[in-house]
C-alpha cells in the first residue's frame, strides 16, 4: 500500500522537549512571583494533561485554595503560559534541543519519496516553529503540508480531533497515512482517527500503556544508532523508513479498529 502522508506529534516525538518545557514553566512561575516549582516526578504526572494551559489549570485545581484565590490564579494562566512560551522558544533558539534519533532522516526520506508531511500536536504554533527552525533551518515549517497546533480544535488529545482536522486538510483517508507518537494520550488520539500508529516512547512516557499501538520502537533508527533485536525484527530493517512503513500498512487488517472519542475539552 502506498504511504501518502506521515503525521507527527511534536513534544516527545520530534524531540525530547519536556525537560525544557519544565524549566520554562518554573522560570515563568518565578517571574510572576509564584513559589511553585514543578519537580521532575511532579511534571511527569502533569504530562497526563494535554496542553500547557490545561496543565496549569489542573495544577491550580489540585492546590488547597479558597475559591476566590483559585479563580484569581486561573485568570493568570494566559499570562503565565505566554511567559513560559517566550522562555521555551528562547531556549530552543540556542540549539540545545535536538531532534530525536532518525527523525531528520525519515523526514528527508519522506520528502524524497513524495510522502507528504504533517503535524498534529497540542503545543502552540510558536513552539513548533522554534523547534523546527532551530533544527532544520528557517524555512523548515514549509516542509509540512499541514500543521495542526493545539488551538485549532476544541478537544485536545486524547480526543482524535487534531488528527481528524489534519486528515481533512490533507485530503487523505486514514488508511493511507501513518501517525508517530510518544505518549498514551497521543496514541489514543491517533487510533481514535483510525491511523496506523507508531510509538517511540521517551523516559517520560515509557511506563504508559501502548498495547493499542501498531508498532512500539525505541527510536526511528539511524545509521549511527540502528535498531536491533526485536525492534529491527518487527520492521524488517534497522531504520524505520517509507518502505518499512508501506509494508506495515499492507499487512494491517482492514477496517476501523479503535473508535473511542474522549470528552476531554479545553477550558
Amino acid at each position: 500500500m502506498k504511504l501518502k502522508a506521515l503525521i507527527l506529534d511534536v513534544d516527545g516525538t520530534l524531540a525530547d522537549t519536556e525537560e525544557t518545557h519544565r524549566c520554562a514553566f518554573n522560570e515563568a512561575f518565578r517571574l510572576h512571583g509564584l513559589d511553585w516549582n514543578w519537580s521532575i516526578p511532579a511534571y511527569a504526572q502533569l504530562l497526563s494533561v494535554a496542553g500547557g494551559k490545561q496543565r496549569l489549570q489542573a495544577y491550580i485545581d489540585s492546590l488547597p485554595l479558597a475559591a476566590a484565590e483559585r479563580a484569581l490564579l486561573s485568570k493568570k494562566i494566559p499570562a503565565l503560559h505566554g511567559s513560559k512560551t517566550d522562555l521555551y522558544t528562547a531556549a530552543l533558539a540556542t540549539g540545545g534541543v535536538r531532534l530525536r534519533d532518525g527523525v531528520a532522516r525519515l523526514l528527508e526520506e519522506c520528502a524524497g519519496a513524495g510522502v507528504r508531511l504533517a503535524i498534529a500536536t497540542t503545543t502552540t504554533a510558536a513552539n513548533i516553529e522554534s523547534l523546527l527552525s532551530s533544527n532544520l533551518g528557517a524555512d523548515a515549517a514549509k516542509k509540512f503540508a499541514v500543521i495542526g497546533a493545539g488551538n485549532v480544535v476544541d478537544h485536545m488529545k486524547p480526543a482524535p480531533d487534531i488528527y481528524e482536522w489534519t486528515l481533512r486538510r490533507l485530503g487523505e483517508p486514514a488508511a493511507n497515512c501513518v501517525a508517530i507518537e510518544d505518549s498514551a494520550n497521543g496514541l489514543k488520539a491517533a487510533k481514535g482517527a483510525d491511523l496506523f500508529t507508531v510509538v517511540t516512547p521517551t523516559h517520560w512516557t515509557m511506563g504508559e500503556d501502548f498495547s493499542a499501538a501498531d508498532l512500539v520502537l525505541p527510536s526511528l533508527g539511524s545509521a549511527e544508532h540502528p535498531l536491533t533485536g526485536a525492534a529491527a525484527a518487527q520492521i524488517g530493517g534497522t531504520m524505520l523508513g517509507v518502505q518499512e512503513l508501506e509494508r506495515q500498512l499492507l499487512a494491517r487488517p482492514a477496517g476501523p479498529r479503535f473508535k473511542e472519542r474522549s470528552s476531554v475539552t479545553q477550558p
